[in-house]
């Protein structure tokens, strides 16, 4: 295996949900020589694909997990993580971009650019990291390169460079031509492991000429020396490539590479150009926050001296205890290293190292900079910096998005009890938007996630690998509730209880905010409350928003101007201020009208053209505002924002209506204003639950 970080990468693949990733995965598995069999990715072969290793990934032909694997070509050594595509899990994708340096972003050659597609575009902007484009199942019916390269440019705002074009579309589809090397490539052999070169078709040769004259106008903006030789008719394929890779590093350039990964045709090509086209990681640049600087920001090294800096970017428990993935990002790791948890503080002993293969596993000595690897019998959490004893720095966190859906569980019996904490404790540790708590007034368990599937998929692993068996309630929406309107407040907490007392006065006003949660303004002159005490105003603002007083749910979109006060020489307290911001929030609040806030989603509904009427129907029935519909032939999509009380359940609707050939995807969009009548029903809920709690 190369150790040479210039023939390194690191990619992740992604894409909407059902454009063929995990099956492009398998493909670059076999040609790569990690396996000798492809397999279905549905687990029609009984096997399933390789990187979904869970059971449930098998059985419901989608992948929950981000997997990792290390794979070699043309001298390369390629780290790959294949990610979910399904929007419940973006907490995966988001983790695996974190510590990524480069992707192939995967597109159906039909569905084009997608609801989730967007999405993870807008993930790979969050974290700056270049890609490539392949548009994937060239011979389905409707397949359209030329469309789907046109939207990314549209939709996605890149410059999409088409450096392949295909040979024949749908059931013709045969091969592709190179616009680089401007020859024709077919993939025979059962498995199209055999590439066979040949001139380019004569009914093609015009439309390959004018499409690599495009090819090289938008590639010759990255280089002089390219422009130069376009301009004297001597364009080499070693300057394309140069000036292609440059753009890609940039992110200033995507080059769209074609084919069919079920028909094994244009797989080699596409690895190819991660070797030719992708950052190595020493062209990234990766900075720390200095902890001992104040949180001044270092540039990190890929120097193999320098001491080690390495992320905690998942954790999965295995059988032979927890298991942290890591992405070492400066100096290098060896067994019998001592490295230090930053956060906190703990120090470590690397006893195995190992390099994984979705669930297997194997055993190395030492890993580099760049390297992606697992540790075993870590304690930390998701997201820690390890670093050699001397250094304090932490690499910056990954984006974890708020949960929206929660649901109460309860055990069948004390064993499921006991199981149930044990999968709770696991799945909070490894998933940041997977969260629980319980509820202090109906003592049951809440779990919280991304969306319906997310918490069905936890429920399941509970029981399957826990043994635990529980009952469900009906899902809960994440309400807010909000103010509308300035209120002033002038508030004294006093408190006798003999010797000290407490004593706090604060003056000033609640204003709504048009953005963020929260925010606190100090306004205070003169030391009228001193310093010390302005933290504990604030302190006590933020207890008291935890809960709202219409239906109980977080209060946000409030900004707190504290403009004056009073304290007592010996009964002003950190607590007595703190209470007397409470106090303040409390006798205030119902002024400024104080309404509920509902999570709006985002819903992209898919399907034949024929059922679109339906589709209108059934989001205008469920509070929903269509923002945009396109119907391309036989086939049209629909774009809404629905609240997320009025989604459960819309899968069996939709199947029933479409008889099962529509799809839907959502995710969290903003928080809106609920109607009137909703607002007067959550209330009523509220009041009689409360009544329900006080009887027990």
């Amino acid at each position: 295996m190369s150790t040479d970080i210039a023939k390194m990468r690191n990619i992740g693949i992604s894409a909407h949900i059902d454009s063929g990733k995990t099956t492009l995965t398998e493909r670059v598995l076999f040609y790569c020589k990690k396996i000798h069999k492809i397999h279905e990715v549905k687990g029609k072969d009984g096997v399933g694909a390789t990187m979904d290793s869970m059971d449930l990934e098998r059985e419901r032909g989608i992948t929950i997990t981000s997997a990792t694997t290390n794979v070699e070509w043309a001298d390369h050594s390629i780290n790959i993580i294949d990610t979910p595509g399904h929007v419940d899990f973006t907490i995966e994708v988001e983790r695996s971009l974190r510590v990524l340096d480069s992707a192939i972003l995967v597109l159906c050659s039909v569905g084009g650019v997608q609801s989730q597609t967007i999405t993870v575009d807008r993930q790979l902007r969050r974290y700056n990291v270049p890609f490539i484009a392949f548009i994937n199942k060239l011979d389905r019916v409707g397949a359209n390169p030329f469309k789907v390269r046109e939207q990314i440019a549209d939709k996605l705002g890149h410059t999409a460079v088409l450096m392949q074009i295909p040979i024949g579309l749908e059931g013709a589809f045969r091969g592709l031509v190179d616009l680089v090397t401007m020859k024709a490539l077919y993939f025979d052999g059962p498995e199209g492991e055999d590439i066979r070169v040949e001139a380019i078709p004569a009914e093609l040769a015009a439309e390959a000429a004018e499409k690599r004259e495009e090819m090289l106008d938008a590639v010759s903006m990255h280089s002089d020396a390219l422009m130069e030789a376009i301009l004297e008719g001597r364009p080499t394929e070693d300057l394309v490539r140069a000036a292609v890779r440059r753009g890609v590093v940039a992110r200033k350039l995507v080059p769209v590479f074609v084919g069919s990964a079920y028909k094994n045709k244009g797989i080699q090509p596409l690895l190819d150009a991660v070797v030719h086209y992708l950052p190595n990681p020493s062209e990234v640049e990766n900075r720390a926050i200095d902890l001992d600087q104040d949180g001044a920001e270092r540039v990190l090294t890929d120097a193999a001296s320098a001491k080690t800096v390495a992320l905690a970017f998942k954790l999965e428990d295995g059988a032979y205890g927890q298991l942290t993935y890591i992405r070492i990002y400066q100096g290098s790791l060896r067994k019998g290293d001592e490295l230090v948890n930053t956060r906190s503080g703990q120090k470590i002993k690397v006893g195995r190292l190992v390099r994984m293969h979705a669930d297997t596993m194997a055993e190395i000595q030492e890993a580099g900079s760049g390297d992606i690897v697992a540790l075993f019998g870590v304690e930390c959490a998701s997201g820690d910096t390890f670093c050699s004893p001397g250094l304090n720095l932490a690499m910056t966190a990954t984006y974890v998005p708020e949960p929206v859906i929660s649901l109460a569980i309860e055990p069948v019996d004390k064993n499921a009890a006991d199981r149930m904490a044990k999968a709770l404790h696991r799945f909070t540790k490894e998933d940041p938007t997977f969260r629980t708590h319980v509820d202090p007034e109906s003592n049951q368990t809440i779990i919280q996630g991304m969306g319906e599937l997310h918490l069905d998929i936890y429920i399941e692993r509970m029981k399957r690998e826990y043994r635990a068996e529980v009952k469900t309630g009906m899902p809960q929406v994440a309400y807010r509730e909000a103010i509308s309107q300035k209120v002033d407040f002038d508030y004294t907490h006093k408190k006798q209880t003999g010797g000290s007392g407490q004593y706090a006065r604060i003056i000033g006003r609640l204003e709504p905010l048009a953005k963020g949660a929260y925010e606190f303004s100090n306004e205070v002159k003169g030391g009228h409350i001193p310093r010390e005490f302005i933290p504990s105003c604030e302190k006590g603002f933020k207890a008291v928003m935890k809960k709202g007083q219409l239906i109980g749910f977080p209060v946000i979109g409030v900004r707190v101007v504290l403009v004056d006060g009073q304290d007592h020489p010996v009964d002003s307290s950190d607590i007595a201020f703190q209470m007397a911001a409470q106090g303040a929030f409390r006798q205030v609040y119902a002024l400024a009208k104080p309404q509920i806030l509902e999570p709006v989603m985002k819903v992209s509904v898919e399907g034949p053209t024929e059922f679109a009427g339906s589709v209108f129907a059934t989001i205008s029935q469920r509070r929903g505002t269509i923002v945009s519909s396109v119907e391309d032939g036989t086939f049209s999509r629909v774009d809404a924002e629905v609240p997320l009380s009025e989604m459960f359940g819309y899968s069996m609707i939709l199947r029933s209506l479409t008889q099962g050939k529509a799809e839907f995807t959502m995710e969290f969009l903003k928080y809106g204003r609920v109607p009137p009548y909703i607002t007067e029903l959550l209330t009523e809920q509220h009041l009689e639950k409360k009544k329900k709690e006080s009887q027990k």
